[in-house]
């Protein structure tokens, strides 16, 4: 988990994915919809994405992406998010954790 942990630490928002997939391209839109400007680490992009694969999978995420972590915090998946922002709190978490301003 080290380097997962590393790369959420002092981040509002994070964002791991991958450049092809669509479900991941949603959930980056959406999120950035409100304004906020997440950190995105492109995990077929980088030379670690494998390892950081396998530390998202041991921290519960199937499929590994989208995973987002908001306030340092794993969140989860495209379903935890689109649940969140069809119940209405999603806006809500993000202002708390100054992912954004209204």
């Amino acid at each position: 988990m080290a380097i997962v942990t590393r790369l959420v630490k002092d981040r509002a928002v994070v964002i791991f994915s991958k450049s092809s997939c669509c479900i991941c391209h949603s959930i980056k839109t959406l999120i950035c919809s409100f304004g906020a400007n997440p950190t995105v680490y492109e995990l077929d992009e980088r030379p670690d994405g494998q390892q950081i694969e396998k530390e998202l999978i041991a921290l519960g995420c199937k499929p590994c992406v989208p995973a987002v972590f908001i306030g340092q915090e794993l969140v989860g998946g495209s379903n935890e998010i689109m649940s969140l922002h069809l119940k209405g709190k999603l806006v809500p978490l993000l202002i708390k954790e100054r992912a954004i301003w209204l």
